[in-house]
């Protein structure tokens, strides 16, 4: 068994989709703080920001820092200003999205599993939300509970997906050469291809009825596949 188990998060341990997700995240959050902000200049800026964490290769700085240094000075408003409403949204209106998203029945059984096993896991998500926010799905998950090696956020990542340093940056935090790694995850370009890229092997989780078959991952299928391999432990 390998000394390591990455699971993606949304489309993978959660049924929730970004497309179905993120339009009332914004229309949320941007209504916070309509008197400060208008609504199109705070999106337009979010998206802005976002793409400058997910370009970072500084490694001397988390994406929280890359973050608010390219959102704040950008806005216009000052972060003090801003940043206790954006706590505040997440204790509070961010949980009323819980509707957008849906449990996996299997998943719990896949995660308790893969702790059996003895690896460490890793809940490996695009560490663009807070850490709060991750744990708010997590808990929508039912998957909450775990003590996990850890949970990718932008408070404890400097790097991001698809830079292939994502998964570096994951090994080097729990002590795991990438050899020692499976991860899973449902997004070929995102979770498959950077991860095979530093030599973690992979787990594409598809339940389509057709699949390419020139993605190269080493086991594909449905969370129902993975829990047998996982029982049998066969992924070695």
């Amino acid at each position: 068994m390998p000394k390591a188990i990455l699971f993606d998060l949304d489309g993978t341990l959660i049924d929730n989709s970004m497309d179905t997700f993120l339009p009332p995240y914004f229309a949320a959050l941007t209504k916070k703080v309509a008197h400060l902000v208008p609504p199109d200049r705070l999106i337009e800026q979010l998206h802005a920001s976002t793409r400058a964490m997910v370009a970072n290769n500084d490694t001397t700085r988390t994406l929280a820092q890359v973050f608010e240094a390219d959102f704040f000075p950008r806005l216009g408003v000052p972060r003090e200003t801003l940043l206790p409403l954006f706590e505040d949204f997440y204790a509070r209106e961010y949980r009323d999205l819980q509707m957008y998203v849906k449990a996996l029945p299997l998943a719990r059984a896949v995660v308790a599993r893969a702790f059996q096993s003895g690896a460490r896991v890793v809940i490996a998500t695009m560490p663009v939300f807070p850490l709060v926010a991750v744990q708010e799905r997590l808990a929508w998950g039912n998957l909450a509970d775990f003590d996990y090696a850890l949970i990718t956020s932008y408070e404890n990542m400097s790097t991001s997906k698809p830079n292939p340093a994502y998964y570096r940056e994951i090994a080097a935090k729990i002590g795991c050469e990438p050899s020692e790694c499976v991860m899973v995850g449902n997004e070929v370009q995102n979770d498959i291809l950077p991860a095979r890229r530093i030599g973690m092997k992979t787990f594409w989780l598809t339940d389509a009825a057709f699949t390419p078959t020139d993605v190269p991952t080493d086991w594909r299928g449905t969370l129902a596949d993975l829990n047998e391999l996982l029982e049998r432990s066969g992924l070695d």
